[in-house]
């Protein structure tokens, strides 16, 4: 008589508890077992190469360090693990470059847990996974960002990150602190976002990342000369 299938391991990393707990329980129902959780990046990168999981469920936004640097990480690593982006945005600019960093897939919170069971069960049979909110085009040609790109795609992973947290009220500081990176760095990059973006002061620098964050106009484009 062949045994039962082994039950899928996850670890899940986000930086709220309630979401945390709120995964344990469904996947408690559905014969998901977590095997670990983090709240941050650094922490979470050395248990998932520990227990070493069949999936890692990964918010983007992390209390110390992002998900996209956990992705990049783990795929140099090269764990035979499933990276399954799990959060709250939906911008196209975070599925391309959580897809081409090498996520298996992604869907955003509003989607339901009992999305994110359908989601691990299609990683865990080699099928690349997104949520409705992602076009189907993404999915089949992850695009590389590309310098050339008008507006934020001119920014790399790094500068969109801070350009995001400046948008979100954050200072440099803690900017620094949430990223575990030095405040000359951060202040590095936001001088490099002010000069890709062609924005002349620290305040047009914050209200083009206020109206990116918080869609009060169409994206930041380079200011033409």
């Amino acid at each position: 008589m062949p045994l039962p299938p082994s039950p899928i391991r996850v670890f899940v990393v986000d930086d709220h508890p309630i979401v945390r707990e709120g995964l344990r329980l469904l996947f408690d129902l559905e014969g998901v077992i977590v095997c670990g959780e983090a709240e941050s990046a650094p922490i979470a990168l050395q248990q998932i190469l520990t227990l070493k999981p069949d999936v890692v469920l990964v918010d983007l936004a992390l209390r110390i360090g992002s998900g996209l640097d956990l992705i990049k990480q783990l795929r140099a690593q090269r764990l035979p693990v499933k990276l399954l982006v799990y959060t709250m945005n939906a911008e196209t600019i975070h599925v391309e470059r959580a897809l081409h960093a090498g996520a298996d897939g992604y869907l955003t919170k509003e989607e339901g847990g009992r999305k994110v069971v359908e989601a691990i069960r299609a990683v865990m049979e080699g099928k690349r996974f997104v949520g409705a909110t992602v076009s189907p085009g993404i999915v089949a040609h992850p695009r590389a960002p590309q310098s050339a790109r008008r507006g934020i795609n001119i920014l790399s992973d790094r500068e969109l990150e801070v350009f995001e947290m400046l948008g979100n009220g954050l200072g440099t500081r803690a900017i620094a602190g949430k990223l575990g990176l030095s405040m000359g760095t951060i202040t590095a990059h936001r001088e490099h976002i002010k000069t890709k973006l062609r924005l002349r002061s620290a305040d047009e620098l914050l209200s083009s990342a206020f109206r990116w964050v918080h869609g009060d106009s169409a994206q930041p484009r380079p200011r033409s000369n």
